[in-house]
C-alpha cells in the first residue's frame, strides 16, 4: 500500500502590480529618451546645413548678416517653443502615469484586504467545523473521517483537543487511522531545526 503525500501550499505573496508599474515606466521613459535622440540629431543635422548656408561671405552686407541673425533667432525661439511643449506633454505624462501607478496601488491594497477577510473567514469555518466533529461521538465522528480524504481528516485532528482526536482514531477503521496517524506525524517533518 503506498501513500501519496499531499502537500498544500500558498503561493508567496509578491507586489505583481509595483512591478508591473514598474516595467511600464521603464518602457515609457526608453521610448521618450529614444524619441528625444533621434529629435536631436534630426535637430543637429538641420542646424548644420542652415548654419553652412548661412555662413557669411566677404560679399555678404550688413543687412544680410542682420537679416541671418534674426531667421537664426526666430528659429531658436520656435525650437525653444517645441521643447517647452514637448516638455509640458512630458509633465502631463508623468502626472497621469502617478495617478495611474497610485490607482495600482490603491487596487493592490483593497484586494490585501478582500484576501485577508477571505483568509479569515476561511479559518473561522474550519475552527467551527473542527468544533462541530469534536464535539460529535467518537463514533459518528469517526464514520465521517473514515470516508474522508486522510489530510483533511489530518487536519481536522491536530486542530482537536487530543481527547477528542484519540477517541476519534480509537473508534476509525484501522487502515484510515494509520493513513491519517501518519500524516499527522510527518506534518511538521520538513520544518527547520535551527
Amino acid at each position: 500500500m503506498t501513500h501519496r503525500r499531499i502537500v498544500l501550499r500558498t503561493p508567496p505573496r509578491t507586489h505583481t502590480l509595483t512591478i508591473i508599474v514598474a516595467c511600464f515606466a521603464v518602457s515609457g521613459l526608453l521610448r521618450l529618451s529614444i524619441a528625444g535622440v533621434a529629435f536631436g540629431q534630426q535637430l543637429g543635422q538641420t542646424q548644420l546645413a542652415q548654419a553652412e548656408s548661412a555662413a557669411p561671405t566677404p560679399d555678404t552686407t550688413r543687412d544680410e548678416l542682420l537679416t541671418a541673425i534674426q531667421e537664426r533667432d526666430g528659429q531658436l525661439r520656435d525650437r525653444e517653443k517645441r521643447l517647452e511643449e514637448r516638455l509640458a506633454l512630458l509633465r502631463i505624462a508623468e502626472e497621469e502615469f502617478e495617478k495611474r501607478r497610485q490607482a495600482l496601488i490603491d487596487a493592490e491594497e483593497r484586494l490585501a484586504a478582500t484576501l485577508a477577510l477571505a483568509d479569515d473567514a476561511a479559518e473561522k469555518d474550519i475552527q467551527q467545523l473542527t468544533a462541530v466533529y469534536q464535539n460529535m461521538k467518537p463514533k459518528k465522528a469517526a464514520e465521517v473521517f473514515n470516508t474522508m480524504d486522510p489530510t483533511f481528516a489530518a487536519g481536522f485532528l491536530i486542530r482537536m483537543a487530543p481527547e477528542a482526536a484519540a477517541d476519534i482514531l480509537t473508534a476509525m477503521d484501522t487502515g484510515p487511522a494509520y493513513t491519517v496517524s501518519v500524516l499527522m506525524a510527518s506534518r511538521n517533518m520538513n520544518a527547520p531545526t535551527e
